[in-house]
């Protein structure tokens, strides 16, 4: 494997939920990612994010997890919620997604969603550092948002983002954070004959979707799991 493919693996690790045999696995990925191609600054914040999980009690660092990824869209890391939100346009653009990844090899397990970030940079990682670049690129306007959100949040695990956007050739870029709607209003039922909810469909304002390119020469990748 790749120093490229391996940095993209040991990114999906760290953005994965915090059990104990991820816990574990922690020396691994900070050692991979101490060996990576990013640069000094982005390997020393990966390196503060991975000291601060290690230096903090295992219930502490799966609450803050749950804190910082499932309690809003701003910063979850569904993809597709920062650009679809609850519209029907989620299901056929994560079916899509999902089809793409099937042509390459990679099935999903029960349970996982393809636009969970996670999921996108392990799939990343089974193509060419270029393909992989340009397949993240697409995904910048929605990295960029995320990062701005965990870092007005002064969350560590912005750094992870910031290390996916450096891979991707991309720059960071501020983009404005809009006020979180609270989780009770979000998941409320609509009014009857109420109109048609806004959420998640898109403006001339706002981030627009993915599209996937296929390339022609695209090699099949080797097993994915």
């Amino acid at each position: 494997m790749n120093n490229h493919a391996m940095t993209l693996r040991a990114l999906a690790r760290l953005l994965c939920y915090p059990d104990d045999t991820l816990m574990g696995q922690l020396p691994d990925v900070a050692q991979a990612l101490a060996a990576s191609g990013l640069s000094p600054a982005r390997r020393r914040e990966l390196a503060g994010l991975v000291s601060e999980l290690l230096g903090t009690d295992g219930l502490e660092v799966q609450a803050r997890y749950v804190d910082a990824f499932d309690r809003g869209r701003r910063t979850s890391l569904h993809l597709f919620e920062h650009v679809h939100g609850d519209s029907r346009d989620r299901g056929p653009a994560m079916i899509d997604l999902q089809q793409t990844y099937a042509a390459e090899g990679l099935y999903l397990a029960d349970g996982e969603l393809p636009d969970y970030l996670p999921v996108v940079l392990e799939f990343s990682s089974t193509q060419e550092a270029a393909t992989a670049s340009g397949f993240l690129g697409e995904m910048a306007h929605i990295l960029n948002a995320l990062h701005s959100a965990l870092t007005e949040r002064r969350n560590p695990y912005a750094a992870v983002i910031a290390a996916v956007l450096e891979l991707a050739g991309e720059p960071l870029q501020a983009v404005p954070v809009q006020a979180e709607e609270p989780l009770d209003a979000s998941w409320a039922e609509p009014e009857a004959f109420g109109g048609c909810n806004s959420a998640g469909q898109q403006a001339p304002s706002q981030p627009q979707t993915i599209h996937i390119v296929r390339h022609q020469n695209l090699q099949a990748p080797g097993a994915a799991a």
